[in-house]
């Protein structure tokens, strides 16, 4: 076989990263023919199906999975030895890329990212903001960012926050119109904003629990949506309960937009991970986001354990 051309091999896992060749070109800054073509000089070379194409959609097949898995740690490395080419003594360069829920932005993001760009200005952080269930390897991220129940357990673990409370809330004009549901049941007589999973395509049921008992219900309502933050403002105006995180909705509480409901059944979760392949700890550009993402997780323990339960 003939050397491959690094080109041929960095389209292909563009393409399996972004699942799409348009994706994968605007990601590498080509056209879409050029990407095209270089899978397909990989796969002649190859003498193998790498991705199994249709007017729709992009995936890939047995052979396709298996090149990724060995070859994508390998290629990151290598970029990132290139970069370091350029790099000063002790610099680091290169690139950080991570998926993470809409919800774990102002948990995590926002306070992290400012002090991480201003220590490392040289390493570029990609986030790709999704809720569903995401292969790191296979789509190429370093790390990800999931509430504990999603997170894989060959996998290292960072704990960021305390646990923290999903609660019903509702606005007061809504509540005051259509009543205040005082039993789990009663939400099914309510118009309820739901959530679509991007993992399983259905309906989530809002999950609820009190000591020893827990209440998956399944809601509905005249409007669904497949990312729940959108569901706060949607609250706010009176459309519908909303099923959200207590700390997203604090300031909501405060001033009265929203109220809590059904409190006593709140279901508690232990909180927001970050997670990564044991492997991955060669990278040095992710090295450094670990430090500085535990830094803000000892703090952020620390200040909840000293102001103590609610």
């Amino acid at each position: 076989m003939k050397t491959l051309p690094f080109a041929q091999l960095q389209a292909f896992l563009a393409v399996a990263r972004a699942r799409s060749f348009s994706g994968a070109a605007r990601e590498l800054g080509v056209s879409r023919s050029a990407v095209s073509q270089n899978v397909r000089q990989l796969e002649e070379e190859l003498r193998v199906v790498l991705v199994a194409r249709t007017t729709r959609s992009v995936s890939l097949t047995e052979a396709g999975k298996r090149l990724v898995e060995s070859a994508g740690p390998a290629v990151a490395q290598t970029r990132a030895a290139l970069a370091e080419v350029s790099a000063k003594p002790g610099e680091v360069v290169g690139r950080v890329r991570l998926t993470v829920p809409p919800s774990a932005f102002n948990f995590v993001v926002k306070p992290v990212l400012p002090k991480f760009r201003e220590r490392h200005p040289r390493v570029e952080v990609e986030f790709v903001f999704e809720d569903r269930r995401v292969d790191i390897v296979a789509e190429g991220f370093d790390a990800g960012i999931r509430l504990s129940e999603f997170v894989e357990r060959d996998m290292v673990s960072v704990r960021l926050t305390d646990s923290f409370r999903f609660i019903v809330v509702g606005a007061p004009g809504y509540l005051e119109k259509h009543g205040t549901p005082q039993r789990p049941e009663d939400l099914l007589h309510h118009e309820c904003l739901t959530f679509r999973s991007a993992t399983t395509g259905s309906l989530y049921a809002w999950e609820l629990e009190r000591g020893s008992k827990t209440w998956r219900v399944p809601v509905r309502g005249g409007v669904v949506t497949n990312d729940g933050l959108f569901c706060m403002d949607w609250a706010e105006q009176g459309l519908g309960l909303a099923y959200v995180s207590e700390p997203l909705v604090t300031e909501q509480l405060r001033t009265g937009r929203l109220r809590r409901v059904l409190e006593p059944y709140a279901a508690s979760v232990p909180g927001f991970y970050l997670y990564y392949p044991s492997r991955a700890q060669r990278s040095a550009p992710l090295q450094l986001f670990i430090e500085t993402i535990r830094e803000f997780a000892a703090q952020q323990l620390s200040s909840s354990r000293t102001k103590g339960p609610r």
